[in-house]
């Protein structure tokens, strides 16, 4: 199968493209979609991805494709700059993604993998989310995901394209940025944190177990016209996370039971309330409807994908001297 990735150059992309090509027996060729050149083989340049890009750029890159991963997007940042940041969302995360979906319908593109968010459904509550609630999108990021999931099911109407979209909470894995990426750096380096009185749940997924989740998307007859949640099939607390953040890096977690609500006031007084209310806050995901109904089950568990992602971390940060074994 011939499959077309944007956005196949950044984190969860390239984890996509190892996985479709080392899947056995061989079944994939992959047409990466850059923005600007990347040196990727067979990669297809194709310019900003929004409701304005060139369909003589869509047409080349589409030649012969029978499925497309879409994963290109405006990611959702905390201290957004943008004056309009609803229109700038739904410039790339909409009207892109719209217009791409038109380009593959007339292309003769037989399947739409598309990957939203969680956060279509909400961003915080204590009982775990399923496909069968009502989406209740609070920021620009995410109603820019959910406008683009309602219009795609209006192009398959019309079209008879295959559309399947997936919901991920957070992605983790090597080459991990943000808040992840942040913490674990803490915990690496031996730092208090001020987090062991925390008492929430959250799911996450490895970017290898997304990765086998869209393949598994791009195959299975039954996933057509569905929309899937996805995660590992954990849950976990911070407190818990980080423990087991810092087996994985071989240190010791140091956690300090500090109040919640003294870390809100804390964390106000800062001006870093919004990343209190992630680490603190529950969002969890019910994923079995992708288990049943395209007999997935993740190939990582957590702890492998922390363990994974544990490595890249270590292989980022060693010295010169430790990297080649010279003393």
């Amino acid at each position: 199968m011939k499959v077309l990735v944007t956005g196949a150059s950044g984190f969860v992309g390239r984890s996509v493209c190892d996985t479709l090509l080392h899947t056995e027996p061989a079944a994939y060729s992959i047409v990466p979609a850059v923005r600007v050149p990347r040196g990727l083989p067979g990669e297809c340049v194709v310019g900003e991805i929004d409701g304005k890009t060139d369909w003589q750029n869509w047409r080349e890159a589409l030649q012969g494709v029978h499925g497309v991963v879409h994963l290109a997007a405006r990611v959702h940042v905390m201290n957004d700059r943008a004056v309009d940041p609803l229109t700038a969302f739904c410039s790339i995360n909409t009207e892109g993604t719209l217009n791409l979906a038109r380009q593959c319908a007339a292309a003769g593109v037989r399947r739409f993998v598309f990957i939203s968010s969680i956060k279509v459904n909400g961003e915080e509550r204590a009982a775990a989310y399923t496909e069968a609630d009502a989406p209740a999108p609070e920021d620009a990021y995410a109603i820019s995901k959910w406008k683009a999931e309602q219009g795609l099911w209006q192009i398959a109407a019309q079209t008879g394209l295959e559309v399947v979209i997936l919901r991920p909470p957070l992605v983790y894995g090597p080459g991990v940025g943000a808040n992840f990426l942040a913490l674990l750096r803490a915990v690496s380096r031996g730092m208090p944190l001020p987090l062991g009185a925390i008492d929430n749940r959250r799911s996450l997924i490895f970017a290898g177990n997304l990765a086998d989740a869209i393949r598994c998307c791009l195959e299975h007859p039954a996933a057509a016209g569905k929309t899937f949640l996805v995660s590992d099939g954990e849950t976990v607390s911070t407190p818990e996370l980080v423990r087991r953040m810092a087996a994985a890096l071989g240190r010791s977690a140091r956690l300090l039971a500090v109040p919640v609500p003294v870390l809100r006031f804390m964390a106000a007084l800062a001006g870093k309330s919004a990343l209190v209310t992630r680490l603190a806050g529950s969002l969890a995901i019910n994923s079995r409807a992708i288990r049943r109904e395209l007999d997935w089950t993740p190939p990582f568990t957590l702890d492998e994908g922390l363990r994974e992602t544990a490595a890249w971390y270590a292989n980022q940060n060693a010295s010169p001297r430790k990297a080649t074994g010279k003393t």
